[in-house]
């Protein structure tokens, strides 16, 4: 049903495709700071950009986002605003495709108002649909630091102690994969399956994956369309993003009763044995050597990427690594504690 992983030129003009054919969203919620470079990035390039419907699904911001995307829309005719009312992404996506997808759309693109993008982004990932007949196209995220915290989460967070290996992060072959960073969809599957679920505030990418797999769908990984990100800047801000994850990958596992994989359960074990290493060490002073061993393993991980960059700011890299274990461990198993109930 699909083909096989081909090589192909991505920015071959010779490549039929029609920009009308190409829809593509920017779910936004108090993004002032970053929406037009974001705008003007997506539209910068080929002159068929300016023929593809621009959709900012907003869901709500007081901030002065609104206005912005209203004077860029002077600049740009083929930029629309639309009112998002479940705030949420994945009502941005569902909403966008319900009220700006014609007859002649075939392909999605999903944009992350924070990203500045590679010129003709929109259409590369396009191609890429109608190249490898993919149900979607996922993309590898190359994440970057400006401060001491944020360049030890980025180093850590591509290799496969930070996210297991994912094959989205900072990955460089093109491949079929289950899951990745989404940017591309066939307009014909999205619909079929019903978009994302809305009661998903995170996770909701996965949890797309999963029910694309059960259809019998592919998902191809196209490592020759980059993005850079720049991840959380301090303790607090990446615990509550990776608390929320595994609360979503939790809600994933209820909704679909599959099993984690090996990367996915190792921070499981990792905060049981740590805690109760701590709660049985008074009893049993053997147990101890749990929670030593992991803070072993957080310290060793802090000197190899301080020696690796050659950097003192790779020392964060261990409370990186750590933050980002036990909270989303702690995410997944409050979920799983509360039982199948909206995040």
């Amino acid at each position: 049903m699909y083909a096989k992983e081909p090589q192909y030129p991505h920015d071959d003009a010779a490549t039929a495709l029609e920009p009308e054919s190409v829809l593509a969203v920017i779910p936004a919620l108090r993004e002032k700071d970053y929406i037009e470079a974001c705008v003007r990035s997506l539209m910068a390039g080929e002159d068929a950009l300016r023929r593809v419907c621009l959709v900012v699904a907003d869901g709500g911001s007081t901030d002065g986002t609104v206005e912005i995307v209203k004077r860029l829309a002077a600049e740009f005719p083929n930029l629309k605003l639309l009112h998002n009312p479940k705030r949420l992404q994945s009502a941005a996506m569902n909403l966008a495709v319900e009220q700006f997808a014609g007859p002649d759309t075939r392909y999605v693109v999903r944009c992350d108002a924070h990203s500045i993008y590679p010129e003709g982004f929109i259409l590369r990932v396009a191609r890429s649909l109608q190249h490898t007949k993919a149900a979607s196209v996922v993309i590898p995220m190359d994440a970057t630091g400006q401060t001491c915290f944020e360049k030890a989460n980025a180093w850590i967070v591509d290799t496969p102690l930070g996210s297991g290996g994912s094959a989205h992060r900072g990955g460089r072959k093109s491949h079929y994969v289950d899951h990745g960073h989404h940017a591309g969809f066939d307009i014909d599957v999205y619909r079929k399956i019903g978009g994302y679920d809305e009661t998903f505030s995170h996770n909701e990418d996965a949890e797309y994956d999963e029910r694309v797999a059960q259809q019998g769908g592919r998902i191809y990984l196209d490592a020759d369309i980059r993005i850079a990100y720049v991840p959380r800047g301090t303790v607090r801000a990446l615990a509550n993003q990776y608390f929320n994850y595994g609360k979503g990958r939790a809600r994933t596992v209820q909704k679909h009763g599959k099993r984690l994989k090996p990367r996915q359960a190792l921070p499981i074990l990792a905060l049981a044995g740590c805690v109760g290493g701590l709660l049985a060490g008074p009893v049993f002073t053997p147990a101890f050597l749990v929670p030593a061993a992991y803070a072993g393993v957080l310290v060793a991980c802090s000197l190899g990427v301080a020696l690796w960059k050659r950097s003192a700011c790779g020392l964060l890299a261990g409370i990186a690594t750590g933050t980002m274990h036990m909270s989303w461990a702690a995410g997944f198993l409050k979920q799983i504690f509360a039982g199948r109930k909206t995040i």
